[in-house]
């Protein structure tokens, strides 16, 4: 049912109700100020009203043309009301009763009272009016008063429906019944209901003072899905609420399944904006057997900018440990993003005067950085950096990480590089690396490496038409790479004499080369590489009579060699297909050879060799190179002439397919790679072959287990002293090939949700740390923030998957890893790594998920590391438990507490950390 409200020129107001021909009209007369003609008028008026409310069931109809659809309706205010005095001197204009257009409709039925100055909407009502909008079962506004009420309606059940619906702008309020003024935009709300961030918000009464401050009695708020029936909700009596910014509340009590709890506050404070803003951190309290009581992760959060933030967080021991770390995070749309983690640790074990008594720092600095592509698509810069003590990761009492733990590496690299549109195109490229082993703790750097190189350069290619034949293909590059290399240990990291040993190296290579076709089937290729490499530094050997020892001296100053080679390769692909008939399971097997035969030969560059007397005698001399321990390697000596053989196999089957409606048959990959290599050295005197190394692969049940192995074959015998000699292995009484070394791994991940998409959470922090992206060592643990699940999947259980009690699918995830090696270098014949190691997480029910990582050694016969997982979802709290119970690594955690960030700090949590004594 749609209304129109028209007016016509003589400023009279219709009300059309569509397909039923009811109007009202009525007339204003311009008064005079002629004492007559007012009294006369008012007579005149008096009787006429009379009569408009004595004919106002009548159906006379007075057609009124349309301008507007059927489906809205306009009130011009500025229009509604117009009384004007007649006399121009004393004329004065009515304040409008609206300042605005109303937009209403109404499915039942919409009426305006023109006497009582009332819009009455009824059923499925709508009021567009300024930046109001308002939905409802029933909408009465009173354009006089300039108030509205709006509430909602019983449908033939008699159960309350439409219940309102207040907007204004981004704040939205779903009442019981709602009456405010549209001009001082003060009101009173029953039982409202709005959602503010992550809290939900139910009070029995609210006076709305103005459109940005509410006062609220007898409030609950939470952030519980459901407020009408939530888990758990704070109770207070009075709140200040201002939308988008705060909310100040008196007495609160915490009440959990309708229970008060002892828990309460005399007051509290609550930012609401959508922005971030700075504030303190509350810190949480623990207590240790190594280093007493603590509070952990208390700080200051400073919001510095819409573009970068920064968090100040410390921890305190009562034996005097102590740790601070500093989080910020910064990125700018469409052009760049990152974050820098700078972590230092004070760990004090046992008392001063003790015998056991140890200080140390430790210190992890951790920084990413990733620029968008599309800012400047000829250059890139990236940084992923993960450097500090090589035992931070094992002694810190802030997080229990077990992929860091156990991983030996850390990593960092800082690239640049930009690519210049010339012809032929430069590419450069600045990169600083950083490579540090947490077990021997050295460390090897590169502060930069610099790369240029020019594109191939094609001298005797058509400019147009395709590069065809041996002289057309020949091309031509150049490559520079510079490095300053440093290599120092944990202890003298950017200490002056970590700078001292630096290297500092140039390679340039010029590499010619060409392709061909040779009898159509057989693809070659030849190039001649020229090198020259530029040193800063070298050595010289002699033998120190004063010292009776040899003297390997550093020699500053630049210096350089110059090496070239020449290579060369012929291959063809060769395929072969074994057919079983089309009736037979297996219809057929393809195999796919590619052979292929490669040449290289290396002169000797006898002329950058010296001599030098070991001991002084001078009976006997040795040769060296100054060159010797240089970044890129020394030129050789003896030239090498050696020719190479390699043959890559794939076997591929066609199997015929269980679904019976279709028609071709099912491709399945046996083995995607299985390759043999070796060489001869024809300038070799002695063991002039290689050893001939084989490795495959191969993918089985549906992709899911991934399956590697490896082998060493060695054709020559070794002595007693396990040397190998120039006696072939089955001239000395064995087999053809003598196997030195074989492995073996297995992967295999399995789970409920195979061929749907694998919901992961987010484990970034975990791998930038150094560990796995899967649980297969157990998960990070990082106290700083215990809100996340421990956990792959989404927190949000499938649709359709839990019906009371009984979960019709329950989801799971198996991850399997096998390893074993196998060593006969010198006849021990031994298994020397046989290992399984297993990680499983199952949803036993909607809400109650529990994990295992484990695993067990067969050569040291024993159990790997193991980590037992619980939780539990509380819907708006989380309750975990994770136990490590033996190893370096053992402890214990138990943390309940809510999900929202709002309110992180109500939790508690209990701990037991790993016992670290500092080595």
């Amino acid at each position: 049912m749609q209304y129109l409200l028209t007016f016509d020129e003589n400023l009279s107001v219709s009300l059309a109700r569509q397909n039923t021909p009811f109007f009202t009209k009525v007339v204003h007369k311009p008064l005079q100020t002629n004492l007559f003609n007012i009294v006369l008028s008012a007579i005149f008026l008096t009787i006429c009203a009379a009569k408009g409310y004595a004919q106002e069931p009548v159906t006379k109809s007075i057609s009124t043309p349309q301008t507007k659809p059927l489906d809205s309706l306009d009130i011009n205010a500025a229009d509604l009301v117009k009384i004007a005095d007649s006399t121009k001197q004393d004329s004065l204009k009515k304040k409008p009763l609206l300042s605005d257009k109303i937009k209403y409709k109404a499915e039942t039925y919409a009426k305006i009272d023109q006497k009582r100055k009332l819009i009455t909407l009824y059923d499925k009502a709508e009021l567009y009016y300024q930046d109001i909008e308002l939905k409802a079962g029933i909408i009465v506004m009173d354009y006089e008063k300039k108030e509205v009420y709006a509430g909602r309606i019983k449908d033939s059940t008699g159960k309350y429906t439409q219940y309102p619906i207040f907007k204004q702008g981004q704040n939205i309020v779903e009442p019981d019944s709602i009456r405010f003024n549209t001009e001082t935009k003060r009101g009173l709300i029953w039982n409202s209901r709005t959602d503010q961030g992550e809290f939900k918000v139910k009070a029995e009464l609210t006076k709305r003072e103005n459109d940005s401050v509410y006062f609220m009695k007898k409030v609950r708020f939470t952030t519980a899905k459901d407020i009408e029936n939530p888990e758990y909700y704070f109770q207070t009596d009075r709140v200040k609420f201002v939308p988008g910014e705060k909310v100040v509340v008196g007495v609160t009590n915490l009440v959990i399944a309708d229970v008060p709890t002892p828990l309460a506050l005399p007051f509290a404070f609550f930012p609401m904006s959508t922005k971030a803003r700075s504030g303190i951190l509350v810190p949480t309290y623990g207590d240790s057997a190594q280093r007493g009581y603590s509070l952990q992760n208390g700080g200051y959060y400073f919001a510095i900018s819409e573009y970068l933030d920064l968090a100040v967080l410390g921890d305190y021991y009562t034996n005097g440990s102590y740790g601070m770390r500093f989080e910020t995070n910064y990125a700018k749309r469409y052009r760049f993003g990152g974050n820098v983690n700078v972590r230092f640790e004070n760990l004090i074990n046992s008392e001063r005067g003790f015998p056991d008594y140890t200080k140390t720092n430790i210190y992890n600095i951790q920084w990413t950085h990733r620029k968008d592509p599309k800012s400047n698509p000829n250059s890139t810069f990236s940084a992923s950096v993960n450097l500090g003590s090589s035992k931070y990761f094992q002694q810190s009492i802030n997080q229990i990480n077990v992929g860091s733990t156990l991983n030996n590496t850390l990593q960092s690299s800082v690239s640049y590089s930009r690519t210049f549109n010339s012809v032929p195109a430069v590419n450069m490229s600045l990169t600083a690396t950083h490579q540090q082993n947490t077990q021997t703790e050295t460390i090897n750097m590169t502060l930069p490496t610099l790369q240029a190189s020019v594109d191939r350069i094609f001298p005797f290619a058509p400019k147009d038409g395709i590069k065809k034949g041996f002289i057309k293909n020949i091309n031509l590059q150049y490559n520079l790479q510079a490095r300053n290399q440093i290599e120092t240990t944990d202890s003298l990291f950017f200490k002056p004499e970590m700078f001292r040993d630096a290297e500092v190296g140039f390679q340039h290579q010029i590499p010619l080369s060409t392709n061909f076709k040779i009898f159509k089937y057989f693809s070659a290729s030849t190039s001649v590489n020229y090198q020259e490499v530029w040193y800063l530094q070298t050595i010289r050997k002699f033998y120190s009579a004063a010292q009776d020892s040899l003297i390997t001296q550093d020699v500053k100053g630049f210096d350089a060699y110059r090496t070239y080679n020449f290579a060369a390769s012929v291959g063809t692909t060769i395929y072969g297909t074994f057919n079983f008939g089309e009736d037979k399971k297996i219809k057929a097997i393809r195999h796919v050879m590619r052979p292929s035969v490669s040449y290289s030969y290396v002169p000797s560059f006898d002329k950058y060799y010296d001599t030098y007397d070991p001991d002084g005698s001078g009976t006997m001399r040795k040769d060296y190179t100054r060159f010797e321990g240089g970044m890129y390697g020394a030129p050789a000596k003896n030239y090498s002439n050696v020719v190479g053989f390699s043959l890559n196999n794939t076997f591929e089957a066609k199997v015929t397919d269980r679904d019976s409606t279709k028609t071709e048959p099912k491709k399945i990959m046996l083995l995607n790679n299985f390759n043999f290599s070796t060489s001869y050295n024809i300038a070799a005197d002695t063991l002039k072959w290689a050893p001939l190394r084989m490795s495959g692969g191969t993918l089985l049940f549906k992709e899911k287990m991934n399956v590697n192995f490896a082998a060493t074959l060695d054709p020559y015998a070794i002595d007693n002293a396990g040397r190998r000699i120039n006696t072939f292995n089955i001239d000395n009484g064995g087999s053809l090939f003598r196997m030195t070394s074989a492995n073996m791994t297995i992967g295999y991940s399995l789970s409920s949700s195979d061929g749907d998409k694998l919901k992961k959470k987010d484990n970034d922090q975990g791998l930038r740390n150094g560990g796995r992206e899967d649980d297969l060592f157990g998960t990070n643990t990082d106290f700083s923030d215990r809100r996340q699940s421990q956990f792959n999947e989404d927190d949000e259980s499938e649709d359709g998957e839990f019906d009371g009690f009984f979960q019709s699918k329950i989801p799971w995830n198996l991850t399997l890893a096998y390893a074993l090696t196998y060593s006969n270098a010198r006849r021990e014949n031994k298994i020397v790594g046989n290992s399984l190691m297993i990680s499983t997480n199952v949803d036993l029910t909607s809400k109650w998920k529990v994990g295992v990582s484990t695993g067990y050694d067969f050569v040291q016969k024993g159990v790997t590391f193991t980590q037992f997982r619980f939780e539990r979802d509380l819907l708006s709290w989380r309750m975990d438990f994770n136990w490590t119970p033996f190893g370096d690594n053992a402890y214990w955690n138990f943390f309940i507490g809510i999900k929202a960030g709002v309110l992180s700090d109500v939790k508690w949590e209990k701990r037991n950390q790993p016992d670290r004594t500092i080595r």
